[in-house]
């Protein structure tokens, strides 16, 4: 039987894990950006813009379980989730575009219309292409290792996707800005990541396959798949986990934003990229840039330490720290798979993350001209929460063979949909968080030039707060009771009953 070959090809998780890559251009840009893109490119208030991330995730968080019945109850020659991934691809990539599109003299209230319409269908398509995504990872294999290997490729594969969106996006804004505007400037750069996106989307249609299949055509109705995950407990406590974690996600994408272009000393930064080769001297008025890719990717910072301020050095070095971070990353993840074996999961995912909390905090202290400081607690942190980013999602799978386990059925959508509520609503908390406690505490005002007050903010924001809620998360895995031993004694009892149903 097709369920019994547990086993996966190199093109089955590598074609896989595109499809979290595709996600992560739009994860990472609305985690890293999408706060700033409101504020100053859109042209909307921060608290507008606060409210506009927390409806459009909010009511994403909502739709997630319906999408999570819907797909549960799919049956196509393809599967019940491999068929999502490719109905919204091309849809996906519309909406990607039209979100990071500024219309051109409309009102203050039909762009909070715009930007809210738009927002609420491109998290609406990713509900419906990631969270069948994310359960197709959950009956590809019963074998506890192979998951554990599949979101190793799947991560490694989003932290590449995350690379070229924390790495690329600022400089080619500010590349596609010259002559233009950097309203233009964004839309140009998210056709691009939109076409990556679509072609991506359907090598993981291509290559994946399911095999995990309910136990003797198992009929529920979604009133009873709900109440017998409430009382799923390790279910309970990695929604409230995930609601944590995904607010720190997006609360320091937005708070390292402002923390690198209002906090970080620009004649310390213009320092590091110069001698990583990336300065050249300013260019006469009308004089056009030199050539090379560099250039082209706008890597190039111009002019010198004296006069900085509406130079691309901050987007040059954010955008290098951020690569480094995930290059770090990538390398670390690697690991993941053989110290989950020796140690179990939850053991890396505490240690990681209670690891992660203390590098978090120290980058408070450090001062704006401590860039090598900077640099050195990216990788340290790096380093530390790496490890815990697949294993988190092998665990969501843990959860719904733990379902199946205690109740004899299998409902992995509803499982990965009620996860990805709390994801959702995580990112709409984090992110609208972020606004308005600078707003309210540190009299943050996108329309005029942060205070020291407010720059204070954005440093609070970037150490202590991402320590808090990295503390917060340690302490739920801590709660969390699928050990080791429990995980392999699940998959072994599993698949005897898959083995059985399977011959009689």
């Amino acid at each position: 039987m097709a369920e019994q070959n547990q086993k996966l090809s190199f093109t089955e998780k590598a074609g896989y894990s595109a499809g979290d890559a595709a996600a992560n251009f739009v994860f990472m840009t609305m985690i890293l950006f999408q706060a700033n893109f409101y504020t100053d490119v859109f042209g909307i208030s921060a608290t507008a813009a606060g409210a506009i991330l927390l409806a459009a995730r909010l009511w994403d968080a909502f739709f997630d379980p319906v999408m999570g019945v819907l797909a549960d109850r799919t049956n196509t020659r393809w599967g019940r989730f491999r068929p999502w991934v490719l109905w919204t691809a091309l849809p996906w990539c519309v909406a990607m575009v039209l979100a990071y599109t500024t219309p051109k003299g409309w009102s203050a209230s039909a762009m909070i219309a715009y930007a809210a319409i738009t927002n609420i269908m491109l998290m609406t398509l990713y509900s419906m292409n990631n969270m069948p995504y994310s359960a197709l990872g959950g009956v590809m294999t019963g074998d506890v290792n192979e998951r554990a290997k599949l979101n190793s490729y799947r991560f490694i594969s989003v932290n590449a996707a995350q690379f070229i969106v924390g790495g690329f996006t600022l400089p080619l804004v500010a590349k596609f800005a010259v002559g233009h505007d950097r309203q233009y400037a964004w839309q140009m750069t998210m056709t691009l990541w939109a076409v990556l996106c679509l072609v991506l989307f359907i090598i993981t249609f291509a290559t994946s396959h399911e095999r995990i299949h309910p136990v003797n055509a198992q009929k529920s109705s979604p009133k009873q798949d709900f109440a017998d995950l409430i009382k799923n407990s390790p279910w309970a406590v990695m929604f409230g986990m995930t609601l944590f974690h995904f607010a720190m996600l997006s609360f320091r994408g937005g708070a390292l934003y402002d923390y690198y272009h209002h906090y970080a000393d620009k004649a310390a930064l213009f320092d590091f990229v110069q001698k990583l080769g990336l300065t050249a001297p300013a260019l006469a008025p009308g004089a056009p840039a030199p050539g090379g890719i560099l250039e082209w990717l706008g890597y190039i910072v111009h002019g010198t330490r004296e006069n900085l301020a509406a130079s691309n050095v901050a987007d040059v070095a954010n955008s290098i720290i951020n690569m480094i971070g995930t290059a770090v990353t990538i390398v670390v993840i690697l690991l993941s798979p053989s110290l989950a074996r020796k140690f179990g999961k939850k053991t890396v995912a505490v240690t990681g993350f209670a690891l992660a909390a203390v590098s978090a905090f120290l980058f408070y202290t450090l001062k704006p001209d401590e860039v090598t400081g900077m640099v050195a607690l990216t990788v340290i942190g790096a380093v530390f929460y790496a490890p815990t980013i697949p294993l988190i999602w092998a665990i969501y799978a843990d959860v719904a063979d733990y379902s199946e386990w205690t109740t004899g059925r299998r409902f992995t959508g509803i499982v990965f949909a009620t996860i990805g509520f709390a994801l959702k609503a995580g990112l709409a908390l984090g992110s609208a968080s972020l606004l308005w406690m600078l707003a309210g505490f540190f009299h943050y005002d996108s329309k005029q030039v942060p205070g020291a007050e407010t720059i204070e903010g954005f440093r609070f924001c970037s150490g202590i707060v991402v320590g808090i809620l990295f503390t917060i998360c340690t302490g739920l895995l801590l709660a969390y009771k699928i050990n080791k031993r429990m995980t392999i004694q699940m998959a072994d009892e599993l698949t005897e009953r898959r083995r059985k149903s399977a011959t009689a």
